[in-house]
């Protein structure tokens, strides 16, 4: 199985619902599967170390999940237009990875989550996509073709899938934000499974 690394920080639970729909769009895909992972959060005071393994929900990431993905979907809620410390800290610590051309070649998308529909959901997909880039990912969006990105009145956008939480409490996607997951972890699943297949078959 081809495994497409889903990754991402949430604090509300909003991103991290985003994330289990992306999974499911990965799953559907023959030959595919998701490995969920998350990072540790950051802070600006002296606090005690984090565990090395959280008491709930997906472990940790490390640099060997990204090097034996065929593909990767991030996330992170927004934070003023661009993604949240916690995720950036873990991404400023991949210049190995850089170095060795680990990611290079592979398919990557990006979701995120805002409390307002104009609250920068565009500009944070944006700069989650630009250390893909550098890594040399391909990134895969969301096309027009698909009838529920010009349906939507939530979140969702070419850039990658996304959610306006507003002011719920319980992380509550819409319809369309499931669909458009969905779609794009199917989208980054089928092109790794694609380019796994080529490589496998030496073209």
């Amino acid at each position: 199985m081809d495994e497409v690394l889903v990754l991402f920080y949430s604090r509300q639970g909003s991103t991290a619902e985003l994330a289990r729909q992306v999974c499911r769009g990965i799953e559907s895909v023959t030959g595919a599967s998701a490995r969920l992972r998350t990072v540790p959060n950051i802070t600006t005071v002296v606090e005690p170390l984090q565990p090395p393994v959280p008491s709930a929900g997906p472990p940790f990431v490390t640099a060997q999940d990204l090097r034996e993905c065929a593909g990767l979907v991030l996330g992170s809620p927004t934070r003023f237009g661009n993604m949240a410390a916690p995720l950036k800290h873990f991404l400023d610590s991949t210049s190995a990875l850089w170095l060795s051309g680990a990611l290079a070649g592979k398919p990557a998308g990006v979701f995120t989550s805002t409390q307002s529909m104009h609250g920068g959901q565009e500009t944070t997909l944006v700069s989650m996509m630009l250390p893909l880039l550098h890594h040399g990912m391909i990134i895969v969006g969301l096309p027009y073709t698909e009838a529920a990105l010009s349906r939507t009145s939530t979140g969702g956008s070419p850039y990658g899938a996304s959610h306006v939480a507003a002011e719920e409490t319980q992380p509550r996607l819409s319809e369309d934000e499931k669909i458009l997951a969905q779609l794009l972890g199917k989208r980054v699943a089928e092109l790794a499974v694609l380019l796994r297949r080529a490589q496998r078959d030496g073209n």
